[in-house]
């Protein structure tokens, strides 16, 4: 009866340790899920409005490119400067131009080096603003432009090729839950999207624009 009562006390010795244990890692696992929370929640409402997303901060200077809930690129970028703010809020990518000409009052500048638009123009759903490139290469990562998104010339023809007219573009102006989640993890070094997300541009080509303002 003794050596009963000895093996009892053991196997509910050994119950309490494995119970412990059992709510250490639940405990850690439970820690990690809420980590995860806000950056899952952040990507969730992307992908409740459109498959692709373009994202902007422009207290980071950075756009990142999501699919399919995912950060497939990200890229640094001039946001428009104190006086010349960029546009915040959500807007759509409503056409794409190769080779774009500059209009604008009393001035023509076609395709080439020295036409501020760069080689390439996407243009959004707010009026004379854009994602373009620009002749002035020493601006991406600051406040510079005049209201658009400017970008390096290897930067925008790759961007280029992965979106389409009607994306979803989103500019913040402050670091909320959703930049905070996107900007933090990531950086300009992520890897290039695959060739699957690559499809054949339907869009204008050698087309011309006429940017809002001054040069953006």
């Amino acid at each position: 009866m003794w050596r009963q009562k000895s093996w009892t006390s053991n196997e509910s010795e050994s119950q309490s340790r494995w119970l412990a244990l059992a709510f250490i890692t639940f405990s850690a696992i439970a820690a990690a899920a809420a980590d995860e929370t806000t950056r899952e929640k952040a990507i969730r409402a992307l992908q409740a409005d459109a498959t692709r997303q373009i994202v902007i901060s422009i207290p980071d200077r950075k756009l990142a490119l999501v699919e399919n809930g995912q950060v497939v690129r990200m890229f640094e970028v001039a946001v428009g400067a104190a006086v010349s703010p960029s546009p915040e809020g959500s807007f759509r990518i409503v056409n794409r131009l190769t080779s774009p000409t500059y209009y604008h009052t009393g001035k023509v500048i076609p395709a080439g080096k020295d036409n501020p638009l760069g080689t390439r123009w996407m243009g959004l759903s707010e009026k004379g603003f854009g994602i373009h490139g620009t002749n002035q290469p020493k601006s991406i990562g600051h406040a510079a432009s005049h209201g658009c998104i400017r970008m390096a010339k290897k930067d925008l023809e790759e961007l280029f090729e992965l979106v389409r007219v009607g994306d979803g573009v989103e500019i913040h102006g402050r670091r909320d839950e959703l930049v905070t989640a996107l900007f933090d993890t990531h950086s300009t070094e992520a890897p290039v999207a695959t060739a699957n997300v690559l499809t054949q541009s339907h869009d204008s080509n050698d087309s011309t624009i006429e940017a809002g303002g001054q040069a953006q």
